[in-house]
């Protein structure tokens, strides 16, 4: 078995089997783990670089748009798992799924459509994995609930103790994003099963479940206007009873009469809603009504101000110095005696007068 011989140098160390030296082996493995450091310093940084903010303003068209989402998910999930093989239907929900959040992710900043497409299709998906759960492999309603609540629980405790905040109006990160998108697929699974379990467990029926969801979701509204609940809380308990709201409607609609629907059919359900959420989404993408204003992270995952944004000493009293380095950045008037700079010196009849002035010429000796 031929083998690699290396001439040893004085002081290199003792040759190994094979004719690498120690010193060798040990600076391939140092190159080897620079490397990987680098990369991984590099992967960091383009998960924590902040840019634009990446999904909408909360206003009335996106607690309208999400409701619409949820009934659509669960239409057009319970549609396709009875027109197709459920294995196919799944693993098509799957793909379509993953494409709309690498479309999402590509885009780096919020666009109407791309956001709510991602939305749809983590609604269809959703569904799906929290209705495989109970019909292929009969885990109870009541069950899969806890089990997707404390998925969402890890989910909100790893992002909170990463990024410190779990606010929407920070989502401005890749890393962000990453853990919002785990957030929404959650609450539409675990929403899911919430709906399930009170319709089917509990035996209240596919309309009665929607009226005791339309009042729980009116719980965090009430406290953050009147008992000054926190924001972020009130919006992520708003977000997840929103789920089993729509779930509940798009059931109602769809489900024949002899389970306690009105057997509209979940195929007419499902084409109604996706006109009704095209329509919605086509507006905003005209009108740009839910677009966040830009904003600079701050420390801490906070959201800070832009810089001389309302601050009349940034705004009325900076201007640019003509041909410098930083020509068109808002720069300070210069000081006393129409001077700036670290080696300025004040003239006779400015009121700094009387302090020390640098030494010209070259530097004393001894």
């Amino acid at each position: 078995m031929p083998c690699f011989r290396l001439r040893r140098r004085p002081g290199t160390g003792r040759l190994l089997r094979g004719g690498l030296s120690r010193d060798v082996v040990a600076h391939l493995l140092q190159r080897f783990y620079t490397g990987r450091v680098v990369n991984d310093r590099r992967l960091l940084s383009r998960l924590t670089t902040p840019g634009a903010l990446r999904v909408p303003e909360i206003t009335v068209y996106f607690w309208v748009i999400k409701a619409l989402s949820t009934a659509l998910g669960e239409s057009t999930s319970d549609y396709l798992v009875h027109v197709m093989n459920p294995v196919v239907a799944v693993g098509l929900g799957f793909v379509f799924f993953a494409g709309a959040l690498i479309l999402q992710f590509s885009v780096r900043r919020y666009i109407a459509w791309t956001y709510w497409l991602a939305v749809v299709m983590v609604g269809v998906f959703g569904t799906m994995a929290a209705d495989v759960l109970h019909v292929g492999f009969g885990v109870p309603y009541t069950v899969s609930s806890l089990l997707y609540a404390m998925v969402l629980a890890a989910v909100f405790i790893i992002w909170g103790r990463t990024e410190r905040t779990l606010s929407i109006h920070s989502v401005d990160t890749p890393r962000r994003e990453i853990f919002y998108w785990l957030a929404v697929a959650a609450t539409f699974a675990m929403g899911t099963a919430l709906g399930d379990f009170s319709a089917v467990t509990l035996h209240l029926g596919y309309l009665s479940s929607a009226a005791v969801f339309a009042a729980v979701i009116a719980i965090p509204a009430v406290g953050y206007r009147l008992l000054r609940w926190n924001a972020i809380f009130s919006f992520w308990f708003a977000y997840v009873a929103t789920r089993p709201l729509g779930a509940s409607f798009a059931d109602y609609l769809g489900k024949p009469k002899t389970v306690g629907g009105l057997g509209l059919g979940d195929g007419p359900v499902a084409l109604v809603l996706a006109l009704a959420i095209f329509v919605l989404v086509a507006f905003l993408a005209v009108t740009h009504r839910d677009e966040q204003a830009a904003a600079v992270p701050g420390a801490h995952g906070r959201t800070a101000r832009p810089t001389g944004a309302g601050v009349p000493a940034a705004d009325q009293y900076a201007r640019s110095y003509p041909g410098g380095p930083t020509e068109g950045y808002p720069q300070p008037y210069p000081g006393p005696g129409g001077r700036s700079g670290r080696y300025a010196q004040p003239y006779p009849d400015d009121p700094a007068e009387g302090y020390a002035r640098p030494r010209s010429g070259p530097p004393p000796e001894g």
